[in-house]
């Protein structure tokens, strides 16, 4: 089941409870790092810094964090402090500023994405496609987590509704209902990265 990071965690946190932040370290550290491998260019020594630096930062600054305002879903705050550490890393590369741009455009249009789900049939094969490969490696990363999780045990592990239902504790109805959800936001991040990778090719 998804870890909950609520109020009772952030204070065991901010104790210094070391089971409260060996749960952050180990549910945020691979999401973070699909999450920032594209963003810096898929570099491995520059996302295991940015990803290093944000744990760290996180721990440092988690008065900030709020669990009510974030659903006891900590990785968009996460994330809000990955691209701090992606744009001060990305500083000190040269030819980083188109980089810098395209993912600025992705952002805007990937939040205007997620603010509007709808679901809508998803085809089972693009996931194996061998030429988007590449691309579905990125738009999975930018999924929230939980879509991310539902599309790989759904269309990697090949597991079935009735399955994940069992795994996460749910409905199948639930299940559906997510999967629809994150079909479509998988639909259109995919557009949203293949156009702006376009017009970064043409630019």
């Amino acid at each position: 089941m998804q870890a909950i990071f609520d109020a009772d965690w952030r204070r065991r946190a901010l104790a210094g409870e070391p089971d409260a932040t060996q749960l952050l370290a180990e549910t945020a550290l691979l999401p973070l790092f699909r999450f920032c491998f594209h963003r810096v260019g898929g570099n491995r020594h520059l996302c295991e810094e940015v990803v290093q630096e944000t744990l760290l930062r996180a721990l440092r600054d988690l008065d900030r964090y709020e669990p009510t305002r974030a659903g006891a879903h900590v990785f968009p705050w996460l994330t809000g402090l990955a691209r701090n550490e992606i744009t001060r890393v990305l500083s000190r590369e040269k030819n980083t500023v188109s980089l810098e741009q395209l993912w600025a455009r992705m952002d805007r249009d990937l939040r205007a994405i997620f603010a509007r789900l709808e679901t809508q049939d998803f085809p089972d094969e693009v996931m194996q496609r061998e030429e988007t490969r590449a691309l579905v490696n990125a738009t999975m990363a930018q999924l929230p987590p939980h879509y991310r999780q539902a599309l790989e045990a759904k269309y990697v592990d090949g597991q079935s509704v009735r399955a994940i239902a069992a795994d996460a504790g749910n409905t199948e109805k639930a299940v559906e209902s997510l999967l629809g959800r994150a079909r479509q936001a998988f639909r259109e991040a995919f557009l949203v990265l293949t156009r702006n990778l376009e017009l970064e090719l043409r630019g």
